[in-house]
């Protein structure tokens, strides 16, 4: 395992309040746009980081599908393992690592589901099979085998032949809502460079002013 033992050096190329602009989340969109030029892998992937109802924390790798003013928007099963963590706990983090630019963003606020017709318009645009996978698939349930999961599946596709497949009521979209975003730049000797905004949620759904500082590495 050679990778333990290595040393590297994260380059000079400065990151520092100046580069940023004023909104963070417009920010955002620079680097996820430079991530896709730089044509890395799923560049929307991102860990989700939760809490379950027994304090234990969870995470796992989802798909960023729409950024807007309010928020980062991703897409699941409501029933799924992360689902139910968020309903217990509805702060989540959010963990984008670009690591051959290095780059990182760490994005922290509340989740909440979006409304039906949000959710409608982004299942409509899915592949047809990933509509009827949304059917088959109990997400996060145990299942005897790679058999019967496929068994759901072809069930699923007979189900819904010839004709559209409707959202499942238990599958849908959420947005996370963020009251911090810190901007990572890797540099040499590990002297990298942190930009953070932070907002207060000042009642459900309203939030004051981004304020931005710098922070130690």
């Amino acid at each position: 395992m050679d990778s333990l033992n290595r040393h590297e050096d994260y380059g000079q190329e400065l990151f520092d309040e100046t580069h940023v602009l004023a909104n963070p989340i417009e920010q955002f969109k620079v680097w996820l746009r430079d991530a896709e030029a730089a044509e890395i892998y799923e560049p929307n992937a991102f860990v989700l980081g939760a809490v379950n109802s027994e304090g234990q924390p969870t995470s796992r790798t989802v798909l960023l599908k729409g950024i807007s003013e309010d928020g980062f928007f991703f897409a699941t099963n409501y029933l799924s393992r992360k689902g139910s963590a968020i309903e217990a706990e509805a702060r989540v983090s959010a963990t984008f690592g670009w690591y051959s630019m290095f780059r990182q963003v760490l994005i922290e606020g509340r989740a909440v589901k979006v409304d039906s017709i949000e959710s409608d318009d982004y299942f409509n645009s899915r592949p047809r099979d990933s509509q009827i996978a949304a059917w088959a698939s109990r997400q996060s349930q145990p299942i005897a085998s790679r058999a019967a999961l496929e068994e759901q599946f072809a069930a699923a596709a007979a189900k819904f032949e010839g004709v559209a497949v409707t959202r499942p009521e238990f599958w849908g979209g959420y947005r996370i809502l963020p009251t911090r975003i810190e901007f990572w730049k890797g540099r040499s000797n590990r002297m990298h460079d942190r930009i953070v905004f932070t907002r207060t949620e000042i009642a459900e759904g309203r939030f004051g002013e981004w304020s931005i500082e710098r922070l130690q590495p």
